[in-house]
């Protein structure tokens, strides 16, 4: 129970310091954060691997490049969608 806590906790950081970084907000607040920083950390390891730091089972660095790459491509659908 407590592992899952942890990792919605570093999944919202990631999701957070990528929002950030990419200076663009992820639509549903915390929710958006812990979605983008989950489905980002499976993207980037799926990706570049699992190399570099771990918590709460997620590489770090990773994590955190796939989590831009999904603020990007998000945010980019939802402009689109806008126009």
């Amino acid at each position: 129970m407590l592992h899952w806590l942890w990792v919605a906790i570093v999944g919202a950081i990631i999701g957070l310091v990528a929002g950030a970084i990419t200076s663009r907000d992820v639509p549903f607040g915390w929710v958006g954060n812990i979605l983008a920083g989950l489905i980002g950390a499976w993207l980037g390891q799926a990706l570049f691997g699992t190399w570099g730091p771990q918590l709460a089972g997620m590489a770090i660095i990773p994590a955190l490049i796939g989590a831009i790459i999904l603020v990007l491509l998000v945010s980019w659908i939802l402009g689109r969608r806008k126009s």
